[in-house]
């Protein structure tokens, strides 16, 4: 499944947020993180967020599609980082 991810935390948890979810998806831009996940991976994801963040003071939106080609992606302006395969 592709998962794009976007977070508003309060400043005290974005550090950790933002560390988490590097290790099982691209940051691309502030607050915004995307990439190929299975289920388990997408449920391993929520779990992990859901102990980090406060569920009266944050938000996380994630938006899941079968494949990454159903998504129309385009960037203005300078693209954060690349999220092609990493090796």
């Amino acid at each position: 499944m592709y998962v794009l991810l976007v977070y508003d935390v309060e400043v005290k948890r974005v550090v950790k947020v933002h560390k988490f979810l590097k290790r099982h998806l691209h940051w691309v831009q502030n607050s915004v993180f995307e990439g190929e996940l299975t289920d388990a991976q997408i449920e391993t994801v929520k779990a992990g967020v859901r102990q980090l963040i406060s569920d009266d003071a944050d938000s996380v939106l994630i938006y899941i599609a079968r494949e990454q080609r159903w998504l129309a992606k385009e960037t203005l302006g300078r693209e954060r980082a690349e999220t092609g395969n990493l090796l």
